[in-house]
């Protein structure tokens, strides 16, 4: 193994708690919609891309407003998560400072373009990761995104590490081993390996 690619959400950070502010916040603002977006309904889109996310969480609107909505959503998330960050995982710094001296490090998370560049400004943790890779960037599916990852830098022997069955789908795309955090927001029955915190990652590398 030369590297590992990490999820975001569910993996190194929760978010919801900042995330779910922000949202609130704007859409009491949006007529069609007259009722707050709750903590579990949030959790039951990590891993989605946003359209998938739009439809899950505003059924009843047309595609259209669900894609302004989710718009909107996220450029105040995004400035809230860059100015309050969200909630690491116990001993995330410790662990990637450990992991960064071995193997190269990257993230690939199913997020909008400004997202990934948040949780570095606030958690200061970019030093330890070499790219990273998203769909509001790219409008590439996670798998797909890992695979740019993989070939841009010239990886061999990359894992993935994950805690939703989109995870583990991406990892298989790519044809890569995949490492279920079972810590995260989703259930996953086929991996190759398991963590139920993250510093046992340093058990397995």
């Amino acid at each position: 193994m030369d590297s590992i690619i990490f999820d975001l959400d569910g993996t190194l950070w929760d978010s919801i708690d900042t995330v779910l502010i922000a949202w609130n916040k704007e859409i009491k603002q949006i007529k069609q919609i007259d009722k707050e977006i709750t903590r579990e309904e949030l959790e039951g889109t990590m891993g989605l891309q946003m359209k998938e996310i739009g439809r899950k969480l505003f059924p009843s609107l047309d595609e259209e407003m669900q894609e302004k909505i989710l718009e909107q959503c996220s450029a105040v998330e995004i400035q809230n998560l860059s100015e309050l960050g969200g909630k690491l995982y116990e001993n995330v710094e410790g662990v990637l400072k450990v992991l960064s001296q071995k193997y190269k490090l990257y993230i690939v998370s199913n997020c909008q373009h400004g997202y990934i560049e948040g949780f570095y400004r606030y958690h200061k943790l970019n030093k330890y990761f070499l790219d990273y890779e998203n769909p509001g960037r790219t409008g590439l599916s996670k798998g797909e995104n890992i695979k740019l990852i993989i070939e841009r830098n010239d990886l061999t022997k990359p894992v993935y590490v994950g805690d939703t069955e989109g995870d583990r789908k991406g990892a298989k795309y790519a044809g890569i081993p995949f490492v279920y955090a079972r810590y995260g927001f989703g259930e996953v029955n086929s991996y190759d390996y398991s963590i139920d915190k993250f510093d046992e990652l340093l058990e397995i590398f």
